[in-house]
């Protein structure tokens, strides 16, 4: 690494760090597991139900079947994320006060690690999420890291991935493991 050690894998992240992200009319405000409130919890699963609504449309359930699936994968993936991240920064962005979107990070010793990114449909498509993204991988150049994020297959945003240099790494089933690494922006 250039200007970062292991020791300071776990240094956390501010919303200072994403100038990008502040041009393009974003703000990020922290939250931790103990701070979340329920109105940001009702968004973070609404926000989630966005997210799976493509996948979920043909399925022969009612909307209140969907919705309970939905609400229990939610809670399932908050928890686990909770859990196992214990050094992440949550944060939720917003536009003009608004909640759109999450961003989760974690710095490990070599790597930034993007837990999930991800914007209310209305959101996507401009811009937005590639202006955080540039942010993130700023970071990891001028710290000498690699940036990782896992992606369903399916997923529209890959060819953003693409386009700002992240490559396959490996195949974790209905995932891909991708990783960009400082010196590989396009």
């Amino acid at each position: 690494m250039t200007t970062t050690d292991a020791a300071s894998a776990g240094a956390p992240f501010t919303p200072a760090e994403f100038p990008s992200a502040r041009g393009a009319g974003l703000a990020l405000r922290a939250f931790t597991a103990d701070s979340v409130g329920s109105a940001d919890l009702a968004f973070l699963s609404r926000l989630y139900a966005s997210t799976r609504a493509e996948e979920l449309a043909p399925v022969p359930w009612s909307e209140a079947e969907k919705t309970a699936f939905l609400d229990m994968q939610f809670h399932a993936q908050h928890t686990h994320y909770m859990q196992n991240y214990p050094d992440a920064a949550w944060f939720i962005v917003e536009r003009e006060g608004e909640a759109i979107g999450r961003l989760y990070l974690e710095r490990w010793p070599s790597e930034i690690r993007i837990i999930d990114i991800a914007l209310l449909p209305a959101a996507r498509g401009d811009g937005l999420g590639a202006a955080l993204l540039a942010d993130v991988l700023a970071m990891a150049e001028r710290e000498g890291r690699a940036v990782g994020i896992h992606v369903e297959h399916n997923n529209r945003a890959m060819r953003l991935y693409r386009r700002l240099g992240f490559a396959f790494s490996e195949d974790k089933g209905i995932y891909h493991l991708l990783h960009w690494r400082p010196g590989q922006r396009s």
